[in-house]
């Protein structure tokens, strides 16, 4: 991969690969940058899920975003909890929605179910599958 690479990735995202005390990130720009596509292409990928869960079924806002969280921070996902956090922000981002509070989220996902924070280096190769099988 280039390293002049024409996406620029936003602050918020860089946040959770640069530690306290420290500027530079602590993964690769590779990976980072995967990472991102990985999360931006999700966030996109769960506007429509979130207008359908709004219009057929009738669910306020934060109950979609609640939704759409828990489904990102099942064990089966390939996204870590402060990636799905960042991926929730950025759906009600583009559907124009009030961000929910993460830790109202948190309380209504059993921890045994949460994936690492740490972002997974291994899974960057891995391709964005389609999600529509979130708990809803």
């Amino acid at each position: 991969m280039p390293i002049d690479n024409q996406i620029e990735i936003p602050q918020s995202f860089m946040a959770m690969y640069i530690l306290p005390g420290h500027s530079r990130p602590n993964a690769r720009q590779e990976v980072v940058l995967a990472r991102y596509e990985q999360c931006e292409d999700m966030a996109s990928m769960l506007t429509e899920h979130a207008q359908t869960l709004v219009f057929k079924e009738n669910c306020v806002e934060s109950e979609v975003l609640v939704r759409c969280f828990q489904g990102l921070t099942t064990a089966a996902s390939d996204f870590t909890g402060k990636e799905a956090e960042w991926v929730i922000c950025r759906l009600a981002e583009l559907m124009g929605w009030t961000p929910l509070e993460i830790a109202f989220c948190l309380s209504s996902v059993d921890s045994s179910e949460r994936p690492d924070v740490e972002p997974h280096p291994e899974s960057v190769n891995k391709k964005v599958k389609n999600r529509h099988d979130f708990n809803t």
